[in-house]
């Protein structure tokens, strides 16, 4: 009897443990998930009402601060820039203006280079930096990047003092010609030396100005207003006609070829010009005696057809450090032979400004002594292509499109529909 009830007196304490351990565990469990945690605490319940949704409809990187300088609250675009990592501010300066904001509430701005990470180069991000005070206790930091404006100055300044050396001068040459001719009134010869070279000068300078309008012109207007199939044997042949004196004097061949009855979409004058270009600079940069190429051919991408324009030369060539910056505005790889050769240094730049609004681009390949190849790639006039074209336009001397020679032209071309103009 005695054993029984120690046992039932055992049962009852053991009841009562587990009852008190259960409560004890339930107030425990209701009061850490009533305390506030590390994630509640950067919820938007902590802003003032409204800045949530204002925030997030601007277009500068946001971030929230708290008293113990902790995000609160921070854009993608702030985690994107690198602003926040690990849910704090990665950037020191901003730090410190958050500090001296939160302290004498006053609005302070700054504009600061960051690095890039993660990148490997070493140009720096351009930020400016705003913080203000967010009621009593929060600090608002707003960051925009001025990276891309940055850049677009610096390609406008060096344009602007670009602009002024070239139109300066042929101008100044003409100032000093005009000087010569007066004081050579009684010298027949000397003045006419002098009036041909002013004449160079005027043709210079007039080639400069239409290629400023021309390439103001390709950047603001929109090809696909005056959009039409265009035939790119018609373009070839219009390329090699504009060339015809300067290749005749030179004693240099061109030569067309490639796949017959191509046509491209686009503005006809538009691409005439930078068809036009191509060719002109392949026959100013070409020894006398040489040969220019081109030829046209249709090649398969993901996107639909593209036909591909190749001007070949066996010119000085291009080094690897130029190939690059060929298409900048201005840009010379040998600034005296362009001179020698009238060139202004914006024909390649109008190139790509037009391949690139017409949904196309312009590539180069080029070695030292070897000669040059500029391809401009542009998409296929769809219309034209609804018809079945006879299997011999794809190939020419038993050449597909894939395997024709693009990088020399030290074979014969094939056959096409433009002359073949020899000086």
């Amino acid at each position: 009897m005695n054993v029984d009830a120690a046992v039932a007196a055992v049962a009852a304490i053991a009841g009562l443990c587990t009852g008190v351990f259960a409560m004890l565990a339930f107030r425990w469990s209701e009061r850490d998930h009533a305390k506030p945690t590390r994630t509640s605490l950067h919820t938007d319940a902590v802003l003032p009402p409204g800045v949530d949704t204002v925030l997030s409809v601007l277009r500068s990187s946001a971030v929230v601060l708290d008293e113990a300088d902790a995000v609160v609250k921070a854009s993608s675009a702030a985690y994107a820039l690198g602003l926040v990592r690990g849910g704090k501010l990665a950037v020191e300066p901003m730090m410190q203006m958050a500090r001296d904001t939160r302290r004498d509430g006053e609005i302070r701005q700054v504009e600061l280079d960051l690095p890039r990470r993660g990148t490997g180069r070493g140009d720096a991000l351009a930020v400016s930096a705003r913080v203000a005070p967010l009621g009593s206790r929060l600090v608002l930091l707003l960051v925009e990047d001025l990276t891309e404006a940055r850049r677009i100055e610096a390609v406008r300044r060096d344009f602007v003092a670009n602009v002024s050396h070239e139109l300066k001068t042929p101008v100044g040459a003409l100032s000093l010609l005009s000087e010569a001719v007066m004081d050579a009134s009684d010298d027949p010869e000397a003045v006419e030396r002098f009036a041909g070279r002013m004449q160079n000068e005027a043709t210079r300078l007039t080639n400069l100005v239409q290629e400023l309008i021309d390439l103001s012109r390709v950047q603001n207007d929109d090809p696909l207003e005056d959009a039409e199939p265009v035939r790119v044997d018609e373009l070839v042949a219009e390329a090699i006609d504009r060339c015809r004196q300067q290749a005749g004097t030179k004693q240099i061949t061109m030569a067309a070829g490639g796949t017959a009855d191509l046509h491209v979409w686009g503005n006809r004058g538009q691409l005439a010009a930078a068809l036009g270009n191509l060719v002109e600079n392949a026959v100013n940069y070409s020894p006398a005696r040489t040969r220019v190429g081109i030829s046209g051919r249709r090649v398969t991408a993901p996107g639909g057809d593209l036909i591909e324009i190749a001007v070949t030369d066996q010119g000085i060539g291009i080094s690897e450090k130029d190939r690059d910056r060929v298409f900048e505005r201005f840009y010379r790889v040998d600034p005296a032979r362009s001179r020698a050769t009238g060139g202004t240094g914006l024909g390649l730049a109008i190139v790509k400004h037009v391949a690139a609004s017409h949904g196309g681009e312009v590539t180069v390949w080029s070695a030292e002594g070897q000669g040059s190849t500029f391809t401009l790639r542009l998409p296929e006039a769809g219309a034209v292509r609804d018809r079945e074209r006879p299997a011999d336009l794809d190939t020419a001397e038993g050449l597909d499109d894939e395997d024709r020679p693009y990088e020399t032209f030290n074979e014969p071309l094939p056959a096409h529909p433009a002359p073949e103009v020899l000086p």
